[in-house]
Formats: C-alpha cells, structure tokens, sequence
C-alpha cells in the first residue's frame, strides 16, 4: 500500500509538474520562405536545443515560464537571436526567417571558454568545421575530416587509418583531443595508432588553436579538438534517423553508419551502429602496401532529459579496431614486400615475398594491433540560484594489444589497459556589473596495466590530475575582454617492475614476489609530482559588425607523459626501442596571437599570426654511441631517447573566400598555412649547426584552394547540386631536424581532386537522400608527406627505382550516400 501511494504521488507530481511548464514551438524559413532543415534552434542558458525538421518546424518542450534569448543558426545563413517568453501551460508559437549569409563571426562554440560564446566574443583563435563539411570529402577517419576543413592542423600519419592531430606544428600529448567535452584516454602519446572516435557519428568538430590549458589542464600546450556527436533531426514520439554508406575505391574501404533518434517529451534517445573495413591501400610506385588493412567497428548511445531544475544525460561508446602493422621490408631487387615468418632467426634479407593474393584482401594478416576503447559519461547542469552548475563524470577504458610474434600470432607482443576516471565540476557565477564569472575544478585518476605480452615498452603506473581555475569576460561597448588564471598539479609514480625469461614461450614475461630472484628491473620504482600555473588574457574588438581584431597572450602547461619519463623497451607497433628521461621537467610555453577577421558582402579575410615559446621542449632523436653510430638494442628496431631543451614555433594563418553576391552559384576558397620550428638547444647547435636548428614533425607550407559551383534552384528532383575543384599543395620542407637523418628533405607536391554531389527531394520537398562523389589526388600522384612516418620505413639505403620508404594513397573516388528518415 505505501509503494502504491508513492507511485501515485509521483504521477501526480510529474502532472502537475508537466502543466506548470510551457514549451515553444515554430517553424525556420529563409528569405525565400523555404523551409530551412537541420537549422539549430538553442537556449544556451539552459544548453538545451534540437534541429529543425525538413519541414523547417522544431519543439522545445517542459521548460521553466519566463523569458529567455532563443539563438537560431545554420549553415549559409546568418544567425539571429530572439528574446522569447515561455508561458505557463502552454506552447508558444515562435517562427523565424533567417537571411542568407557566409559569416561566422556569430557562431556558438563550447570549447577552450567556460560557458558558450559567439566566435567573435572569444580572442582565441577556434575554428568550426561542421559535418555538412565532413561529408563533402574523402575521409579514412576523423582526424583526417578536421585536417582539410581546418587550416593550420595537420595529422601524423602511418597508413589510411592511423592519424594524430598536430595543431601548428605540435601533437600528440600537446593536443587535447575531446569527445562531448569530456577528455579521450587512449594512449595518445603513441603514432602508431588513431583515434578512438566514429568518423561517422560526429556532427560538429571545434578546433581552438594555441594554449588551452585554464578551461582543461596539463596537454593542451598547442591546442584542444573537440569532437562533438550528431543528433538526428527529432520529432516528438516519432522514430527518426539517417543511414550512411561509403565505399573508397583505393583500398576497397567499406563503411556503413546506421543513426536513431526517439524523443518522448522530456527524454531524447540515440543510438548509433558504424563499421568500415579496407584492405590495403595502393600508389603507382609501391603497388599495394602491405599491413594497411584494417576493420573497425563503433557502438554509441546516449540519454537525456531536459526539466526545470536543467539537464542530465548519460551516454556510452564502443570501440572496437584491428589493424595491421606494416614494417616496409622488402625484396631488395623486385621492391616487392616481404613478410615476418620467424621470430628466432629472423632475417630481412630472406624473409619470403607476401602472394600477390594476400595483398589485395579484407583478410588481415597474423601482425596485427587489436585497440579497444570503452567509454561511460554522465553530463549535467543545475540552476543553482541566479546561476548554474556543470557536472561532468567519465570512465574509460582503452585496451591495446600488438600481435607481433608470427610464430606464435596469439600471443600479444604489447598487452596494456588504460584505466582513467575523469571529472569536471564548474560553477557559473550569475553576472556581476556586465562580469561573466566561471570557477571549476577538474582533472583525472589513470591506472596502467600490462597484461599478457612479451614486451614492456611503459611501466605500469598509477597517475591522479587536480587543477583549479577561474575564468571571466566582460563586453565594453566594442571591446570584448577574457581571461583567467588555474593551478594543477600531477602526481605520477610505479613501483619496481620486473621481467623474466618465460620458458612457456621462449619469450619476456613480467614477474612479480619471489619471482623476482634473478630476474631483470626493467623500470625501478618512481614517484612525482608535477605542478604548474597557467593562464591567458585576451581582447576582441569590433571594428564593425563585420570586422573585428583579436589579441591573445596565454602560458600553457604540460607534465611529461608516461614515454617520455618512464619508457625503456621496444614498441613493437612503431619498431622502435624507446628511452625516457626521469629528470624531466614539466613544458611551460607562452604563446601570443593576434588575429583580424572580416566577413564582408563578398568575401570573407582571415590572418591569424602567432608566437611560441616553449620552457623544456621535450622530443625524440636517434642514439648514437661514442663513434657516431645509431644504438642497436633490438635488431631491426631504431633506438630514440628523448631529449629536452628550449624551442620556438611561429607563424601564420590565411583565409581568403570569395562568394560574390551578384553570382551565388561561385565560390572560391583559399587558406596558406605556414609554421616554423625552431630548436633553441644551444649545445647540439654548436656541436652540429643546421642539422639540430629545427624540431621535428614541422609541416611545410601548406596552400588548399576550392573552386566550387553550386546552383541556386533545383533541377528536377535536385536540389542545389555542386560541383568543385581543389588544389592541395605542399611546398618542399628543407627545414626539418636533420640530426642523425631523424628526419630528410621532403620535396612539394601539389595534388588535384574533384568532387560533387547533390540533395535529392521527392515531389513534395522532402529529403530522400544525399549523394557525395569525391576523387582525391585526380592525376595518381606518386608522393610522400612530410608527416607520413611510413617514409622512414625502409631497410636499405639504395634501390633500384631510386626511391626510399613507402609513398602515400595513390587516386582514390569516394562514393557516400546518406539517407534520412
């Protein structure tokens, strides 16, 4: 009896609750008085938002009475805020007509500041790419995605699927990559593997570019890329979503992305299935590469429910990848590849060439990295009095295993689970005198685990993150102010870690208690911490609407990472024996930026310019011994000890895009990127001159051109087809870190792609499908980038067609189609 009376009170409650809050609800038109799809329709106050239909219409449901500013965006129109009241018990009708428009200048973003401000209210340089973008090009991951639609960001590569992000010449641990805002652990500081996120299911990505350590804390030096998810379009009690087939003809790639959406009232539902696989990819010179094959497979879902008190969601992924590892031996006369049969006895030169059928399959070979990535994540807000509270809570798991023993292919040669907690608390103070004040606290706990393998590169170790910031702006007038101030400190520590002879096997084993009689101290015990201020200050002023000026000074902090303290042992995966450094310091860099953005009636100008200096610059060299010969530890493995010293980075970024009013159909895009490194550590440079002068990893200048004509009224069914025209070019990189041959000249390349595609509606203006056709690198180019470390994959140092390591994808034609229902 009590447990039916609280039900029903409950249900009582929840409607007289229900009845007491109102709703709003209209329908996003364009100057034309079309309807306008996939618009975004937010009340940043609460974080609350939804699209719009293809018939333009949208629903804010359950929302606390009174007034609020309803900001209404989309793609190719400018966006518009509207002060709303909501009524009590009732849903007021609100329709908006956006006009047409190429500025972004009024674009919401979320990452790199404390709460969500319009791009030209932040001096920060962020840029936005959103999946409209994503869609029109030829992607292998996610990574890549954000490199073509974001000048100033390139990615290290090691074949079609393996990218990290590098932000103006800086990566892995100097790049935050976040999913939802919540920090990706998946053993970033290793190249020889991607991204553990669906390209497929990202709807928006948002690249702040320079020091953003005040809003996220140590390894964001260079820079934060947050990835954010797509939501299909909903409708109230109604089943919604998109479907995405993509196929590459290069490497046979095969991907398929199923995406649903449920709302019911309060509540929205996702859930989102992807999969690609591909066998290995090909050029003119190489033929196909063999170990570039690959299958992955994602699972996302998510729930959230939006009431007066604020929001709450719950929300999970799956990750799931196996893939090859190339290594580059070859057959030193026919150039053809050659695969690994032995572990004892291995020789290079007589290992048999890989069949002409085992090239060109999905099948994957037995040497293969098998990454699984797990991630659970609760987001809220509360209203707390005039202000608000953001609670993020996260756990993770990433497990990586290298199968590197063609003996014996189940056993694991690396074996390691990343556990990591992470938490994100803030506070957003109610406005004082036009003051917009933020105080937070977040960080992590991360524990390291080798399992079953035969090779410790890291320790096992136990890591906890804490930092404390606050952040503020105020607008005067024209001129936009922010800034703030965080303290963090690490801690990161090991206890002794043993290996042994394992006579099951004939291989190394880790041994712990009385095991440890005789038995090797690979990594001795290890305790401390790390700490570290930063901060930044910046101004926006607006000239106009239209045209605006930033200014930003910022001092970024970074703590060593696990590889670069703590490694002593072979990599398998990038087949190279790697030594840390104990004494390491933490980096400290202090950077300047100053940019001038104007989006004029046809055009649209951009020249971000930028400073970096950079305290205990940490990077990798090769070791040599007394005589000047490379260290050996492993055969057939490099050896690279990490190295610390001062450097400087700088440079400069330009947009130029035309889109002329009197000729809407024409539009032609245009940014240079250009960044120099600089190496500041004095002893190697008077021991060695210009081969220590620059840092390692530095991209050439970098031009991308798009000529693109997309008509303005429908042909038949058609509607707005495009078709375009790119320019990728890369000039020469003679300024690279030559010590050693770690790096060598990298000659320019200028590759040609087209592309087109269309929207097809029925007869009653609904959205069929949407159909991409894109052909990357036209004329077969035969090329290596400047970042590709497959370029050092090589084991001779002459051949017989004069070229050296491995080139990168020849031609290749994307098809995508994408259905919403």
């Amino acid at each position: 009896m009590p447990k039916f009376i609280l039900i029903i009170t409950l249900i009582i409650c929840h409607k007289v609750a229900s009845a007491q809050s109102g709703g709003l609800q209209g329908k996003i038109i364009n100057d034309d008085s079309i309807a306008v799809s996939d618009a975004s329709v937010r009340l940043y106050s609460l974080h609350l938002g939804t699209k719009t239909d293809t018939g333009g219409h949208y629903q804010l449901l359950h929302l606390t009475p009174g007034k609020y500013i309803l900001q209404i965006s989309a793609v190719g129109f400018t966006g518009r805020k509207v002060q709303v009241t909501v009524q009590s018990g009732a849903l007021s009708e609100v329709n908006i007509m956006l006009n047409r428009a190429e500025s972004k200048l009024n674009d919401v973003v979320i990452t790199g500041v404390s709460r969500a401000t319009e791009v030209r209210k932040n001096p920060v340089p962020i840029a936005v790419i959103t999946k409209k973008a994503m869609d029109q090009q030829n992607n292998s991951n996610i990574i890549d995605a954000i490199v073509k639609g974001v000048p100033g960001v390139n990615a290290v590569t090691t074949g079609p699927n393996v990218s990290k992000p590098f932000i103006r010449g800086l990566g892995y641990n100097r790049v935050l990559t976040l999913y939802d805002g919540i920090r990706q652990e998946g053993q970033q500081w290793g190249d020889e593997h991607g991204i553990e996120i669906d390209q497929y299911g990202i709807g928006r990505a948002e690249v702040v570019k320079g020091p953003a350590s005040l809003s996220y804390g140590s390894d964001a030096l260079a820079g934060v890329i947050n990835m954010i998810p797509g939501l299909p379009a909903m409708q109230n009690n109604k089943l919604t979503g998109d479907y995405t087939a993509d196929y590459h003809t290069n490497n046979g790639l095969i991907g398929s992305s199923l995406g649903l959406g449920f709302k019911d009232n309060g509540w929205r539902y996702t859930l989102r299935g992807s999969g690609k696989m591909a066998h290995n990819y090909r050029n003119a010179t190489d033929g196909y590469v063999y170990g570039t094959a690959y299958r992955e497979y994602n699972l996302s879902a998510s729930a959230r429910v939006d009431k007066r008190w604020g929001y709450m969601q719950f929300a999970g992924t799956l990750y799931d990848n196996r893939q090859e590892i190339p290594d580059g031996s070859r057959d030193s006369l026919t150039r053809r590849f050659t695969r690994q049969v032995l572990d004892e006895g291995d020789d290079i030169k007589r290992r048999p060439i890989v069949p002409d059928a085992d090239l060109n399959t999905y099948r994957l070979n037995p040497l293969y990295q098998h990454i699984q990535h797990y991630r659970l994540y609760s987001t809220s807000q509360f209203k707390v009095g005039s202000g608000s509270l953001n609670v993020l809570l996260g756990g993770q798991q990433s497990i990586r295993r290298e199968y590197n023993h063609p003996t014996q292919p189940q056993q694991a040669g690396l074996y390691v689970v990343l556990n990591t907690l992470n938490y994100d608390v803030k506070y957003n103070l109610p406005a004082f005198n036009g003051i917009e004040t933020t105080a937070g606290v977040n960080g992590m706990y991360q524990t390291n685990r080798s399992k079953n393998a035969t090779d410790f590169p890291i320790p096992d170790y136990d890591l906890f993150d804490i930092g404390a910031f606050v952040f503020a702006r105020k607008s005067i007038g024209k001129l936009d102010i922010s800034g703030g101030i965080r303290y963090d400190n690490r801690s990161l520590q090991w206890i002794d870690f043993y290996v042994a002879d394992n006579p099951a096997n004939g291989f190394q084993h880790r041994v712990t208690g009385t095991d440890t009689a005789g038995a090797y101290l690979q990594f001795p015990n290890f305790n401390k911490n790390y700490r570290g201020v930063s901060g930044s200050l910046g101004i926006t002023y607006n000239i106009t609407d239209r045209l605006l000026i930033k200014a930003n000074v910022a001092r970024g902090y970074r703590a060593p990472n696990i590889t670069e303290v703590g490694s002593n042992g072979l990599d398998p995966g990038a087949h190279i024996v790697y030594l840390g450094n104990r004494t390491f310091k933490p980096e400290f860099n202090l950077q300047q930026d100053i940019g001038l953005i104007a989006y004029l009636a046809d055009t649209d100008i951009s020249a971000e310019l930028f400073n970096n200096n950079i305290q205990n610059y940490i990077y990798q060299a090769r070791l040599n011994d007394g005589n000047g010969q490379p260290v050996v530890i492993v055969p057939g493995n490099s050896t690279y000890q990490y190295q610390q010293s001062k450097a400087r980075l700088y440079g400069v970024e330009v947009t130029f895009n035309l889109h002329p009013t009197a000729l809407k159909w024409l539009c032609f895009n245009n940014s240079l990127a250009y960044v120099k490194g600089l190496n500041k550590n004095e002893n190697l440079l008077s021991r060695f001159g210009d081969e220590a002068r620059y840092l390692p990893f530095i991209p050439p200048i970098h031009y991308r051109s798009e000529l693109r004509f997309t008509a303005q009224k429908s042909w038949g069914l058609l509607s707005q087809p495009y078709i375009k025209l790119e320019a990728d070019a890369y000039a020469a990189q003679n300024s690279f870190y030559a010590l050693d041959n770690t790096e060598t000249y990298t000659p320019g390349y200028v590759l040609w792609n087209i592309g087109c595609g269309t929207t097809v509606k029925n007869r009653s203006g609904k959205t069929v499908l949407n159909v991409f056709v894109q052909a990357d690198n036209l004329f077969n180019k035969v090329y290596q980038s400047h970042l590709n470390r497959l370029k050092y994959f090589e084991y001779y140092k002459a051949s017989p067609n004069g070229r050296s390591g491995i080139y990168n994808m020849g031609r290749n034609v994307s098809f995508k189609v994408i259905v919403p229902f």
